[in-house]
């Protein structure tokens, strides 16, 4: 397979861009080698500019759910574009958008558009602290909200330990609210509450999918929200990346529980920048102009991105795919599987919905210490190989794969190919 093109302009694009990317996995850092370039893509498949064809297992990160250049939803984004690109004024298609998201969580009354996840999560916490009049928030070591500098926190290996900074720039007084729990360990949590008495929320991913694809357990979620409860402390569930891949909604439901806010994202844009925070009325008057909890965004809201968004939304509700991403993600987890066996590769495989992660190690994975055995040498061997074979996968180990409803029989049996020559080469690299 030829990468010509990408390797000049990747020298071209580290003349002027950092690293020649615009978001760090892009760089290809953890699997080694230098980043594909992509061209276009349509349907379950993406092409970079050296012509190499994928099954595309990225999909912007998760928002393409409906495979690239959905015929529906391009349909409505030309017919927004032709009216304008954007206003700096409220649109009727905020609205829209607005009733189908909050008639899609129970609980969610109001939702704030932004620009994105990160975006999401700050003005989140923001409102957590304002409603509670409190300051400290509990994130789960592991859960990625995004790159602002109260949640970039690394976390040690005690229960309850202090939180430092996980990115120069970051001031440990900005840390310093932050408490860091071990997802999966409700006992954690506990020595926090016991600790201090100004928390104002927890947040987590209900499904992680930054860590790979970890699901809670049904005593640690239930705990969780039995906790926060009982003091006064709001639960924020960031369904950035799982909002509408496991349902049509959050995977809140799945899991039997109901968060205070919600962050959203990803396939609620259909592929176009948006983020969304929602809650029920008592909490969402704390905000811009109803309270004073103070956030905006010139481009919330953006008529593109609205049309994007309604049009994704409307398609995935008709369309229902998401027992078919059941079969299909139960499928390519025994693909994984037998192959690993086959080969003698140790392997644990998670999923949920149209979320799914190898992970090569023989740890059951609960938690990111769990996720941490994995063998991160032996992915990047099965990365380059699935490239070869013709399969775009996040270039992490802990990035978790995503399904769209446009794959087909022929891409599935494309995949079981794939996986076996690709487990095979691990395999044979090792011995």
């Amino acid at each position: 397979m030829n990468f010509n093109n990408s390797e000049q302009l990747y020298k071209k694009g580290c003349e002027h861009l950092v690293g020649a990317v615009n978001s760090p996995v892009r760089a290809f850092a953890s699997v080694g080698g230098n980043p594909l370039f992509i061209d276009k893509a349509k349907g379950a498949y993406i092409k970079d500019v050296d012509g190499n064809k994928y099954i595309d297992l990225v999909l912007s990160y998760g928002p393409m759910i409906l495979g690239h250049r959905n015929k529906k939803v391009e349909k409505a984004v030309s017919r927004a574009l032709k009216k304008g690109y954007s206003f700096g004024a409220s649109t009727n298609a905020e609205i829209t958008l607005a009733k189908i998201v909050c008639d899609a969580f129970p609980g969610m009354d109001k939702v704030r558009f932004v620009n994105s996840g990160t975006e999401a999560v700050l003005s989140a916490i923001r409102l957590a602290r304002a409603h509670t009049n409190k300051d400290k928030i509990v994130k789960f070591s592991g859960c990625y909200h995004g790159h602002m500098d109260a949640m970039l926190v690394a976390a040690g290996s005690g229960l309850a330990t202090l939180s430092l900074p996980g990115s120069k720039g970051v001031p440990a007084q900005a840390v310093e609210n932050t408490l860091i729990a071990e997802y999966n360990n409700l006992e954690s949590v506990k020595a926090h509450f016991e600790k201090h008495n100004d928390i104002a929320a927890v947040i987590l991913e209900p499904v992680t999918g930054n860590m790979g694809v970890v699901q809670p357990t049904d005593e640690f979620i239930k705990g969780l929200r039995k906790i926060t409860k009982e003091h006064g402390v709001l639960l924020i569930c960031d369904e950035v990346m799982t909002g509408f891949r496991s349902k049509f909604g959050g995977a809140q439901e799945i899991i039997g529980i109901e968060a205070d806010i919600t962050c959203l994202g990803k396939v609620i844009g259909g592929g176009f920048p948006v983020g969304a925070y929602g809650a029920r009325n008592e909490i969402m008057e704390n905000v811009a102009p109803l309270g004073g909890m103070y956030q905006a965004g010139t481009l919330s809201g953006n008529p593109i991105a609205m049309a994007a968004g309604i049009s994704t939304l409307t398609e995935l509700k008709k369309q229902n795919p998401y027992n078919k991403f059941n079969v299909v993600a139960e499928r390519i987890e025994g693909f994984l599987l037998k192959s690993a066996k086959k080969y003698g590769v140790a392997l644990t495989v998670n999923r949920f919905g149209s979320m799914i992660n190898p992970f090569f190690t023989a740890t059951e994975v609960k938690n990111f210490t769990d996720a941490q055995t994995s063998d991160t040498s032996k992915f990047a061997k099965f990365f380059w190989a699935m490239i070869e074979n013709g399969v775009f996968l996040p270039p992490s180990q802990f990035e978790a794969w995503f399904l769209s409803s446009s794959l087909t029989i022929r891409e599935m049996k494309k995949l079981e190919i794939a996986i076996d020559a690709s487990m095979k080469l691990v395999a044979n690299s090792v011995n």
